[in-house]
């Protein structure tokens, strides 16, 4: 079990995910400047009502990543710009408001990951369809990205998949907490497999479409 600061926010982090911050809140200064001193990360979970993180009603989910600080600039007034990167996944067992930030009692969950030869095989489909999936997307000038960079190593695979993926936040916190590698596998085969048939569709656009944009019968 540890002692961990948790930064609420609107979105998901990953491992291996960078993240930038504005510091700017008094309970975030001190936040951040403790983890800076001690040299540890803060955990990032997603608010799962979508209410502000000073609402009383915000709901922070139990499974997040934590985030290791890589670079620090200070600004006035004791406000800084950060960057991180996502390290591990984690559990809250209990929150905790005794400090100015919130924290929580989190145990580390790393996900289960036992690359047997079915899971090289789902890996290797997902890159296939991750590779698709960019391609149109740099097609329509939505991104720039070195399709022949992507890793094959299906732990990276997946969580660069995860991060890669145009999708709600609720959509990707599942993602998060995927019990397996091979069932996290599985879901972004799944969704990806979606997605670029959707796309094809819509940069292919069927033939036999009438003036008012439905299927003819001729």
């Amino acid at each position: 079990m540890i002692d961990l600061p948790l930064f609420p926010l609107n979105l998901v982090l990953f491992p291996g995910m960078p993240l930038n911050l504005h510091i700017f809140e008094e309970r975030y200064k001190i936040m951040i400047g403790e983890c800076i001193d001690g040299r540890k990360p803060f955990g990032v979970v997603l608010i799962a009502n979508k209410q502000p993180d000073t609402s009383r009603r915000a709901a922070p989910c139990l499974i997040g990543c934590t985030a290791q600080i890589t670079g620090v600039q200070p600004l006035q007034e004791g406000r800084m710009n950060i960057t991180a990167i996502g390290k591990d996944r984690f559990q809250v067992e209990t929150f905790r408001h005794d400090k100015p930030y919130l924290s929580g009692d989190a145990n580390l969950y790393p996900l289960a990951a036992d690359i047997s030869a079915q899971t090289r095989h789902i890996s290797a489909n997902l890159r296939h369809r991750l590779k698709r999936y960019l391609d149109i997307l740099q097609r329509t000038r939505q991104g720039q990205f070195q399709t022949a960079n992507i890793p094959r190593n299906p732990v990276t695979l997946a969580y660069l998949s995860a991060v890669l993926l145009q999708a709600e936040q609720d959509e990707k916190q599942s993602l998060l907490e995927a019990d397996s590698l091979d069932d996290l596998i599985r879901q972004l085969n799944d969704i990806y497999r979606n997605e670029v048939t959707l796309l094809d569709v819509l940069m292919n656009p069927p033939d036999d479409l009438d003036s008012n944009g439905t299927f003819s019968l001729n």
